[in-house]
């Protein structure tokens, strides 16, 4: 058990979070911990990291548990470069390696019959423990995988201090990655991660050792890494066994069961107070009744379910259909300051289509939706009666001075004020938010109004970057409906996979400068390019042996190279048996130390250990020269 929160509850003031929490943590585990905007599932790990105390109830930590939290826009200050800041990670490690070869210098300086070399062997033996069980050897593999897994491949010397909000947030994760602790706590990690990063994440996460609680919006993700689902909602905490697809499952029949027990609970209890009401006051039947009575008392009366608000709802409709070629892009060169992004892309979009337009991130995915909306481009051609609608992911269409209502009104004049506030309120603005300026809004909601804005326009060609983030589990299920049932066309940028693949017919990816066609959808185009990586990875290690296979053939070109490869040879199956007679020879002893006779034979015992500490120098000397003849 690394955690334990039994019962807790936690208020701001008035204001009741959630109560009654009650849940347990074990080691290994791989938890996902899900809710409205709002529920509090923020509050509740900072509750289970110290950073808040219950009102009542109980977190408890385990004993010497490390917990590592990434938040959901974690900062990151430091002068120090990206990879110099990674090896403070691993300081220890170094540290000890170098003690271990400090002191195999000194044992080797010691004569064996004296009592420093018998001190020295023992603090070798134990930092040669500690190594192999850090594997600190392997410290600066481990940076550079982790670095290159989340983006910074090409970033190991910038200064963290330059790096952007998000580029500092993927830091963290890589910090949190490489130390490794007993439980990772991510909230929200896949906001600032292209789609290659989030597989690679899922592939790291799944050969993680600690235990993972995760915060996270992104149902794919949640279904390849938890095996159980916390949820937060009306102020209740219930625990769900196996993935997202799983706890959908699970709630709708824990929601139908329950609902099914309080009606008919309700009907038992009006044919019981029916009964009372029409035989109390009758002599003959006074007594049943009373029963009856007493019946109703000790009955446990159950709480009506909840029911859970409704979801925005969603709906985009047009007026007129445009022509069969929606936009036609031909020999397009696009770049931003002054970096090339996009060389002679060729993109043709039909009426009807829905096209996910993929990429890492700094490809140009937004830039090139831009570029689109803002027209007068001559290498991209707009069909006739096509009325575009541009939906932007940071609102940057939205006046932040103007109020809720006022943002949509304006735009529509025509409209009633029932007719604006009906929109609004279709798209999770109710009355309370009307008056909100809009610079107020979370980004849940700021999200909620650039979609009932996006509706209102009655494009017949939507180009949305990233619609999804902000919005929570069952807002992002009501967008991909409405999309699906939309019969215009799409184009959109979007990192959740799951919308991804519910939406997108087409993929289209921007990669190496070039726009890359995809007639499939989005699992077929993960497919593909499953299909490819395997490809090059295969040609890679064909070229490696073709290499290998030429240095051999040029290595053959005089009796003098050949004598010396000869003599090569010879010594380096010299060595590898002088490698294998030490090595048998420390089996021997281990097995000899392992008997309980001679283990209780001091003398003997000592005479082992000196001989097994001399054997250990003698093989590192050998594989450091067997290493330098292959």
């Amino acid at each position: 058990m690394l955690i334990n929160v039994e019962n807790a509850s936690f208020s701001y003031g008035d204001n009741l979070i959630f109560e009654n929490a009650s849940f347990t943590v074990n080691e290994g585990e791989r938890v996902g911990l899900i809710g409205a905007n709002g529920e509090g599932k923020t509050t509740l790990i900072k509750l289970i990291c110290g950073g808040l105390d219950a009102d009542c109830g109980s977190v408890t930590r385990k004993n010497g548990a490390t917990i590592g939290y990434l938040e959901q826009n974690g900062g990151y200050t430091s002068g120090n470069t990206v990879y110099a800041e990674m090896l403070e990670v691993f300081k220890d490690d170094f540290a000890a390696v170098e003690r271990l070869e400090e002191l195999a210098l000194k044992l080797a300086e010691t004569s064996p019959e004296s009592a420093d070399y018998k001190r020295v062997s023992a603090r070798i033996e134990s930092l040669e423990k500690y190594i192999a069980s850090r594997d600190c050897y392997n410290a600066e593999v481990k940076i550079k995988t982790v670095l290159n897994g989340v983006g910074f491949a090409d970033s190991y010397d910038r200064i963290i201090d330059t790096l952007s909000g998000g580029e500092k947030t993927r830091l963290k994760l890589a910090r949190l990655l490489l130390e490794s602790p007993d439980m990772l706590i991510l909230d929200e990690p896949t906001n600032h991660l292209d789609i290659a990063t989030l597989y690679w994440l899922e592939e790291y996460l799944a050969s993680f050792k600690g235990a993972i609680l995760v915060v996270s919006h992104d149902r794919y993700f949640l279904d390849r890494v938890v095996l159980r689902v916390l949820e937060i909602e009306n102020k209740k905490l219930v625990s769900f066994a196996g993935n997202y697809s799983k706890y959908k499952v699970l709630k709708a029949e824990r929601n139908a069961r329950m609902l099914k027990d309080y009606e008919a609970q309700r009907e038992e209890r009006a044919k019981l107070q029916d009964y009372v009401d029409r035989n109390i006051v009758r002599a003959t039947t006074a007594k049943s009744a009373q029963s009856r009575v007493k019946q109703l008392e000790k009955m446990e009366i159950l709480e009506k379910p909840y029911i859970p608000p409704k979801p925005p709802v969603y709906r985009f409709d047009y007026d007129m259909q445009p022509y069969e070629t929606v936009i036609d892009i031909d020999g397009l060169n696009l770049g931003i300051g002054g970096k090339r992004l996009i060389s002679a892309g060729q993109l043709k979009i039909r009426r009807g289509e829905k096209v996910a337009l993929v990429g890492e991130n700094g490809t140009g995915k937004s830039t090139l939706l831009k570029a689109i909306v803002k027209g007068g481009n001559p290498q991209i051609t707009v069909g006739r009666h096509v009325k575009p609608a541009y939906y932007d992911q940071e609102g940057a269409n939205l006046d932040g001075k103007n109020t809720v209502i006022a943002e949509l009104w304006e735009r529509h004049v025509g409209l009633t004020q029932t007719e604006v506030r009906s929109a609004l309120a279709r798209c999770g603005l109710f009355e309370e938010d009307m008056q909100k300026p809009v610079c107020a809004l979370s980004g849940g909601e700021r999200a909620k109004l650039g979609l009932c804005v996006l509706e209102c326009e009655r494009g017949n060609f939507l180009i949305m970057d990233e619609p999804t983030n902000h919005l929570d589990l069952p807002a992002r299920e009501s967008l991909e409906r409405a999309l699906k049932e939309f019969d215009g066309t799409l184009l959109f940028v979007s990192h959740d996979r799951y919308f991804l693949n519910a939406v997108a017919g087409r993929v289209v990816e921007i990669a190496d400068g070039k726009l890359n066609r995809y007639d499939c959808g989005y699992e077929s185009y993960g497919e593909a390019k499953r299909k490819q990586r395997e490809e090059i990875a295969q040609k890679r290690e064909e070229e490696k042996f073709e290499k290998r296979q030429a240095e051999r053939e040029n290595s053959y070109r005089s009796k003098k190279e050949r004598a010396q490869d000869a003599r090569k040879k010879e010594l380096l199956k010299h060595t590898e048996n002088k490698i294998c007679e030490l090595e048998e020879r420390e089996s021997e002893l281990n097995l000899m130390l392992a008997d309980g006779e001679i283990a209780a034979d001091y003398l003997r015992v000592n005479g082992i250990l000196e001989e097994l500490n001399a054997i250990k120098l003698q093989l590192d000397a050998l594989y450091k020269e067997y290493e330098t003849m292959i």
